[in-house]
């Protein structure tokens, strides 16, 4: 039992656990931001353009089990529009990086090519030993 503990302790602990945990958090914040995005900006605008076709309330009735499928469709809808934001961001997201990494390489080089600046005792020192050389 003591092995059991041990290495659960160890596994919740990891960097990888902890990560995936603040992802977690995070997207479920992100979540309402995208909901409400849906629900109260993009969604009137497509009803808008589609006449103010609600598809939640469509349904069928079989028997005394009501069908909804218009939820099913406003589900899809929904889902491809936080996809497509979530698109949006992630490609602004890789653009930023990817300018990001091209300005350090950018740095990098820069520093590189710069010719190192020699200490002026490094100077003087080596003027004695070129002098006594002679």
């Amino acid at each position: 039992m003591k092995g059991f503990i041990k290495e659960f302790k160890e596994f919740i602990t990891k960097g990888d656990v902890m990560s995936m945990a603040v992802g977690i958090i995070i997207g479920g914040a992100f979540t309402a931001i995208v909901s409400s995005l849906t629900e109260d900006v993009i969604g009137p605008v497509i009803g808008i353009i589609i006449g103010g076709v609600d598809f939640s309330s469509w349904g069928v009735q079989v028997g005394d089990a009501n069908i909804l499928f218009g939820n099913f469709i406003q589900a899809v809808i929904n889902f491809l529009i936080t996809a497509v934001v979530l698109f949006f961001i992630m490609k602004s997201f890789n653009t930023f990086k990817e300018k990001a990494e091209k300005l350090a390489k950018k740095n990098k080089k820069e520093e590189e090519e710069k010719p190192e600046e020699i200490p002026e005792d490094i100077k003087l020192l080596t003027e004695i030993r070129d002098a006594l050389k002679k």
